[in-house]
């Protein structure tokens, strides 16, 4: 299991709740930060898988097809940000 997903599993967090926040991710990353921010994740938690995500950012990508959703729709969202 991709450590992202594990992680947010440890806290709780659904399976629908999981894919909302890849879904967010690949529609639109600003609004994915504030979808994460709602899951009451401890300050800790975050850090450690923010942490995770910046040394191996391969991570979302693994997450994102494990989750059966288009990647392609990041590298999208990524470049519009970049815009």
């Amino acid at each position: 299991m991709n450590p992202i997903i594990a992680l947010l599993k440890e806290h709780n967090i659904s399976d629908e709740q999981i894919k909302d926040v890849f879904q967010a991710l690949t529609e639109n990353p600003l609004m994915a930060m504030a979808t994460v921010q709602q899951l009451a994740i401890p300050p800790e938690k975050l850090q450690q898988l923010m942490g995770l995500v910046m040394q191996n950012p391969s991570l979302i990508k693994e997450a994102v097809s494990e989750l059966g959703l288009d990647y392609a729709k990041v590298e999208e969202a990524k470049a519009q940000l970049n815009k």
